[in-house]
């Protein structure tokens, strides 16, 4: 049997669900780590490097690794490639890029000032896929990026919205659901930075966009502290919740009880907690975005631990 001359045709065949899912987050959240796709979709590092390895062979993913500054290197980060990008355009009806723009793009994200910021955002988007491929009846129902949200029209087809969040997302667990906007801060941000992303909610509400509650995720239980005095006695219909890397237990995730809300002198709440704050989450089927899968299949071996240079 003669094979097809088209390499995207030739590929389609070998991909599984989840390698689908993989290219279009890297489609639209442009790089992540061996730790955030093996936590994220697969559980077991082992599997992942396997399977990660089997696609950049493809030609779907490219990969580049940092030096780390004290000696060593980061693991590898992954990007989308030419022929993954051409399959992302394929399923959304898109025109592909050239391979000149996607050799351009891979090279601007390996040397861009904002990596660390990016992975960051990534981070605490794979661990709630994290959880929600672990944890019964949890799911993250939606991820965009700061591009997406940026798009006229992307909350609602008559507003210009003034803001443009890290990112937003859906979270549900049984019959729960909280829709929220992220923005994470490296700790290069100064508190009245984040007080004017704070006034750039409040007209966003007011000009009939949803007020879903705003989490950042801070650094440190100090830029925390100057935030919440900052913001105390400031009235605004946007809910407003905190949380400080450095006091979140080991193990645990923006999904736990890590949250502060700004004018309250409760306990932490979890994220799904935050949902009696703002707005009822969206129906998600009323704005368009990518089909997600209910769950992503969890492998029946272990996690495999590596020699840091193997991942």
């Amino acid at each position: 049997m003669r094979k097809s001359q088209d390499r995207v045709l030739r590929v389609q065949a070998q991909l599984t669900d989840r390698d689908r899912l993989l290219l279009d987050w890297l489609s639209d959240h442009k790089v992540l780590t061996t730790f955030q796709i093996s936590h994220a979709l697969f559980g077991s590092l082992d599997f992942a490097q396997r399977r990660l390895l089997k696609l950049h062979q493809l030609g779907l993913v490219d990969r580049f690794r940092p030096l780390r500054a004290g000696g060593g290197s980061y693991p590898w980060h992954y990007v989308l490639d030419q022929i993954g990008a051409e399959c992302v355009a394929a399923t959304r009806d898109h025109t592909p890029p050239r391979a000149g723009q996607t050799v351009v793009r891979k090279r601007r994200l390996a040397a861009s000032r904002t990596l660390d910021h990016l992975l960051g955002v990534n981070q605490f988007f794979t661990d709630l896929a994290g959880r929600a491929r672990t944890a019964p009846q949890a799911q993250l129902e939606r991820w965009w990026s700061e591009q997406r949200c940026a798009e006229p029209g992307a909350f609602d087809t008559t507003l210009l919205s003034p803001v443009r969040p890290d990112g937003h997302g859906v979270f549900s667990e049984g019959d729960r659901r909280v829709a929220f906007f992220a923005e994470f801060d490296s700790g290069l941000e100064r508190p009245r930075v984040l007080l004017n992303k704070v006034s750039s909610y409040t007209v966003h509400a007011a000009m009939g966009g949803p007020a879903w509650p705003v989490l950042f995720w801070l650094p440190n239980t100090a830029q925390e502290r100057a935030l919440h005095d900052l913001l105390t006695g400031m009235r605004s219909p946007v809910p407003v919740a905190t949380a400080a890397r450095d006091s979140v237990p080991d193990g645990a995730c923006a999904a736990d009880a890590v949250w502060l809300v700004v004018g309250a002198d409760d306990a932490p709440r979890r994220l799904l907690d935050l949902a009696d704050l703002g707005e009822p989450a969206p129906d998600v089927d009323q704005i368009a975005d990518l089909a997600w899968p209910t769950r992503i299949p969890t492998p029946s071996h272990p996690l495999t631990t590596h020699r840091p240079d193997d991942v």
